[in-house]
């Protein structure tokens, strides 16, 4: 016989002499008694498996399942501000083309006197006669100024009407306002004109730079 046979027969053998008067009692039980133990027994190795082994596994998962939800809440929040994160690039991104469109019919500064010289040339191709066609003070404003530019002409109304119809279709923008009308002269059907056409540049970032005023060097000195 092994070595390793004759220990566990030795153990099996001692457990059965400790255990014997133990078995023998519980023998001489009734079977209520017997039973009764069999519970009593059964719940304490269930506490014991509860309290040792379920129970704090049950409180990792319900620590979990609070984990998942707090996570599964901020998840869902990120996701609606991710969507309207996207909305509002894509208005900024509207914006912007809007923005460069508009900046289109804009004219630059070279392009300012070519585009009264249209103006001008609107008024005379459609029949009428400038009395007065002078440029004003530019007024500046955010990101843009005006050009504006006092005009009288005389004319008829077919021809006037032509003639604001010309402006509206040049390739830049010009706006004809402060518009006042009256006879040329008393009995006749000739109208005298007064307006203003304004047009617009676009101020570039350079040049509103240039013309910040730069701050003054104190040249006094103080006393010793």
């Amino acid at each position: 016989m092994s070595k390793e046979k004759k220990q566990v027969k030795s153990i099996v053998s001692q457990f059965k002499e400790k255990t014997a008067p133990f078995f023998e009692k519980v023998g001489k039980l009734s079977r209520k008694q017997r039973l009764l133990i069999c519970v009593a027994t059964l719940a304490v190795m269930g506490g014991g498996f509860y309290y040792f082994f379920l129970a704090p596994r049950l409180e990792k998962i319900v620590s979990l399942e609070n984990e998942y939800a707090s996570l599964n809440s901020q998840l869902s929040t990120y996701k609606i501000k991710a969507a309207k994160l996207e909305k509002v690039e894509t208005e900024l991104k509207e914006k912007e083309d809007d923005f460069h469109t508009a900046l289109l019919a804009l004219p630059d500064k070279k392009e300012i006197n070519s585009l009264l010289t249209a103006v001008s040339k609107s008024g005379n191709d459609a029949g009428l006669e400038f009395v007065l066609f002078k440029p004003e003070a530019v007024v500046k404003k955010d990101f843009y100024a005006e050009v504006p530019v006092s005009i009288k002409v005389e004319g008829g109304y077919h021809q006037l009407a032509e003639f604001f119809d010309r402006v509206s279709q040049l390739s830049r923008l010009v706006n004809i306002r402060d518009i006042v009308m009256s006879y040329a002269k008393a009995g006749d059907e000739a109208l005298e004109v007064s307006c203003t056409a304004v047009t617009y540049t676009f101020i570039e970032q350079k040049d509103a730079e240039a013309e910040q005023p730069k701050p003054t060097k104190d040249k006094r000195r103080r006393g010793k």
